[in-house]
């Protein structure tokens, strides 16, 4: 039912036969890009100079790393910092006022999360054609891509994978937000092999006792509410996505599967699959707690924290609600590297009280984090010599003059390096049995 090498359903207990995942497709990795660029900065455009690649805003273009219907991914470099990062260039003129409206709710909720397994936007930029997401690098790529090469996890690395998983999403119902797009493709791991949660263009802010009623996402991960056309609060389809992403941790396939997609909707309502033979009890149990179908029924997250499965291994370590800190936006050791850049102490305090997604954050934030090479956090040493052209910002975002970009092509999977599969899809009411196509996101 798929276009794209697909997870294999799943087998039972009485045989060692599993099903794994396809190897016909390997990812884009592409070269290595270990030392730190040099040159010029070019601000707020894009540039392509006989001595160096492409760049836009602070930014060297290094390759793409994926596209899709009218947006594309550059793996970049921060020219100042020599961080790399994940560029989502988007070409608006491509989109209908409606999928533009959904596009900037997707940007207004990365803006406000900020936990260690979602992946992190850290500017924005914009021109009259072009949005710029500029966000944080998985380098290690899919989840999924990682099953295709090493097969099923055990379970204890599952679990601490499911851990970081759970954690993200908890935090995301806690600001009343839905994911609405959970699948192995969506979750991208760092060098330290960490869950990055990425693509939020399903997403949404939901609210108690207001119904959402749009079919999003992938139907292999799809809750059987959605395939029945009723709408829904909001979490318990994400829980839902949660149980099958656990089982294909562990199994290594997909628990509803099927040849097309009346067939699949047919198991997802049966609510039926079978399970491995190595599947642990406890295992067991804690899947069937996410996989019911009356969504009523189904585990709260909080109830799953408590669980045996999750805990084992993590004694004392019970897992609980991520508690967010305070930002530190007064790291001295920062602010002076960045002096030494060329920005003023009073543009930097501005630009970090007011929340501001520019160059300047963008800048403090970077020198915040760790290198691919694991070097330490806001390294003082990092890039004085790299001196700031003169800039301006507008509402938050860098505002860009310079020449657009060619047009992309617009996805909603984060790290785009393929088309989105055709049966992915969001739309008002399912139809349940051939989708033409794959509606914008709403």
């Amino acid at each position: 039912m798929s276009s794209r090498t697909a997870l294999a359903p799943g087998n039972d207990r009485n045989s060692d036969t599993h099903g794994t995942l396809g190897s016909g497709r390997s990812s884009d990795k592409g070269p290595s890009w270990s030392s730190r660029s040099l040159g010029a900065r070019c601000r707020n455009s894009i540039a392509s100079c006989p001595e160096e690649q492409p760049h836009v805003g602070n930014y060297r273009l290094l390759r793409t790393i994926g596209k899709g219907n009218f947006a594309k991914v550059k793996l970049a470099r921060h020219i100042l910092t020599g961080r790399e990062v994940a560029i989502k260039i988007i070409d608006k003129t491509q989109l209908n006022p409606s999928s533009l409206q959904k596009l900037f709710r997707e940007v207004r909720i990365m803006k406000g999360l900020n936990h260690p397994n979602i992946v992190k936007l850290f500017e924005v930029i914009e021109t009259e054609k072009t949005l710029y997401l500029v966000m944080e690098y998985a380098s290690a790529g899919e989840v999924f891509d990682y099953l295709v090469s090493h097969g099923r996890m055990k379970e204890k690395e599952a679990r601490a994978k499911f851990r970081q998983i759970v954690s993200a999403v908890h935090y995301c119902h806690q600001k009343n937000i839905v994911h609405r797009d959970l699948k192995a493709e969506n979750l991208l791991l760092d060098a330290e092999a960490n869950i990055k949660i990425a693509d939020f263009g399903f997403s949404n802010e939901f609210t108690l006792g207001s119904k959402l009623d749009t079919f999003c996402g992938s139907p292999p991960y799809a809750a059987p509410e959605l395939f029945q056309g009723k709408k829904y609060d909001g979490p318990e389809v994400d829980i839902w996505s949660l149980g099958v992403i656990l089982y294909t941790l562990v199994s290594g396939s997909l628990p509803f599967d099927g040849h097309n997609l009346k067939e699949l909707r047919e198991r997802v309502l049966r609510g039926k699959y079978r399970v491995p033979f190595y599947m642990s009890t406890d295992c067991e149990s804690i899947l069937r707690r996410f996989l019911v179908l009356n969504p009523a029924k189904r585990c709260t997250l909080e109830q799953i924290m408590k669980d045996k499965w999750i805990n084992i291994g993590y004694e004392g370590e019970e897992l609980k609600p991520y508690t967010e800190p305070e930002e530190d936006f007064g790291d001295t050791k920062r602010i002076e590297v960045m002096v030494g850049m060329g920005y003023t102490r009073e543009e930097i305090k501005e630009a970090l009280t007011s929340q501001k997604y520019n160059e300047v954050t963008a800048t403090y934030l970077l020198l915040g984090r760790k290198t691919e090479e694991g070097g330490d956090r806001g390294a003082p040493g990092l890039a004085l010599a790299r001196v700031r052209a003169p800039s301006d910002t507008t509402n938050g975002t860098s505002s860009s003059k310079g020449t657009s970009h060619s047009k992309g092509q617009r996805s909603s999977s984060s790290t785009y390096h393929r088309q989105r599969r055709h049966s992915d899809f969001c739309g008002p009411s399912p139809t349940p049995l051939h989708p033409k196509h794959t509606p914008p996101p709403r």
